[in-house]
């Protein structure tokens, strides 16, 4: 009896030892990898194969209308006119896609659909009105079999402004369950409303002008911090926004510390873009308040100069949040706040932190550049892994009903391939 209870007692010390060596050697185990990972490059995880990802891209001859949300009323716009500015995701996007190995010309074996459309650079040229952008829109998802089978969730639009899904008037009536690729995560300042919905939209990069994202020939490159002739600066309009207004008359109180220069966007005091990127590098930090909307290119920008960016936009929203740590590479600042104290703050940081948080947002910012998907890591790269995340295996709509043999029917109990169009909308 006693050699049994002696024997119980080494068994619980060694047990209790056990657990203190496994907990210990775990704890170390996740320190060695947590500081392993903290210095390699971040870089989103790619789809798997195009077994994963199969996306059909809708022709422009394709569907009567289509055409004309691409080429306008006229069919006179190019590619090549919605290519440059914050419009040229639409065209980039679509671009890519189309020699995309996730591409899939078969739409039974797609489990996504994009809808091309380069609408914001059609009414900005005047090519389409809002008025017939809305009823072409509408007509053109009218004809679309595969949008009402699932009631639009398993298709894709783009719109590239700040203006986002707004673009199509009565989006919230007809791509309310769609995902939208957008830059924008906020536009209730005039709208009322958000267009941009956690669950089912992605948040993508704005388009940095081409000549500053090669890597290999960038047309401005950065410079020393010691080389730097200010603190901060503002490069932007006012546009009559407080935020903006604010760093304005900053500026003029510390010219020596932050620098916001009038900018001409016609004549001949214009500020070309090789100019402007040069008054960018010349900077710490870049400071990019909330204009019409809560994203602004200049965050983006900010990452080819390497200036440190500092939001000033309490609504922003930003891309591939799963895979990026942006509290890394840029600062969020109360725009409620903006002012010295702003100025005293950044002035305080030291130029070893900064030249840390410019060395990481060195290893991320090719996912701000848009490239084929066959570039390891690059902003289609990051929008096709979370494109593979919204794949449903099964399709449902208020428009869709099954059979015990496993049809699809329409409410008039007719089959799913001998649907006709157009097909009514709500």
């Amino acid at each position: 009896m006693r050699h049994h209870q002696a024997c119980s007692r080494a068994h619980q010390v060694g047990a209790l030892l056990l657990v203190a060596a496994t907990f210990l050697l775990t704890r170390l185990f996740d320190r060695l990898l947590l500081d392993t990972s903290s210095s390699a490059p971040i870089t989103p995880g790619r789809p798997s194969s195009s077994a994963d990802l199969r996306i059909y891209v809708y022709a422009e001859d394709e569907i009567q209308g289509l055409r004309a949300l691409l080429r306008g009323r006229d069919g006179t716009i190019t590619a090549a006119t919605c290519l440059k500015g914050q419009w040229g995701t639409q065209v980039k996007i679509h671009q890519f896609l189309l020699k995309s190995r996730f591409r899939t010309f078969n739409k039974d074996q797609a489990n996504l659909f994009f809808v091309p459309s380069y609408v914001k650079c059609v009414r900005m040229t005047g090519a389409l009105s809002d008025k017939e952008i809305n009823q072409t829109y509408v007509k053109v998802l009218s004809q679309m079999p595969y949008f009402h089978r699932s009631g639009g969730r398993d298709h894709i639009f783009v719109f590239p402004s700040g203006a986002g899904a707004h673009l199509f008037r009565s989006w919230a009536t007809f791509l309310n369950r769609s995902i939208i690729l957008t830059p924008e995560g906020d536009r209730t300042d005039k709208r009322g409303t958000s267009a941009f919905n956690t669950w089912k939209d992605i948040i993508i990069p704005g388009n940095v002008d081409d000549s500053m994202v090669k890597s290999d020939a960038r047309a401005v490159q950065p410079i020393p911090l010691t080389k730097r002739k200010c603190l901060a600066n503002f490069l932007g309009r006012a546009q009559g926004k407080a935020g903006r207004l604010q760093l304005v008359e900053l500026a003029k109180q510390y010219p020596d510390k932050l620098e916001s220069p009038e900018l001409k966007l016609s004549g001949p005091n214009k500020l070309g873009r090789i100019e402007y990127f040069k008054h960018l590098r010349n900077a710490k930090f870049c400071l990019a308040p909330r204009g019409e909307s809560s994203w602004t290119l200049r965050f983006y920008e900010s990452f080819f100069v390497e200036c440190v960016p500092v939001i000033l936009s309490d609504e922003v929203e930003l891309p591939f949040q799963n895979v990026i740590d942006y509290s890394e590479i840029s600062i969020k600042w109360p725009s409620s706040r903006i002012g010295p104290e702003l100025l005293e703050y950044l002035e305080s940081i030291s130029d070893e932190r900064i030249e840390e948080m410019i060395g990481h947002g060195r290893q991320m910012r090719c996912l701000w550049v848009y490239a084929a998907d066959t570039v390891p890591c690059s902003a289609m790269t990051g929008i096709l892994t979370e494109l593979q995340k919204k794949v449903q295996r099964f399709h449902q709509s208020p428009e869709t009903f099954w059979l015990h043999n496993r049809s699809i029917v329409n409410r008039d109990l007719i089959e799913f391939h001998s649907w006709r169009t157009p097909v009514p909308l709500p």
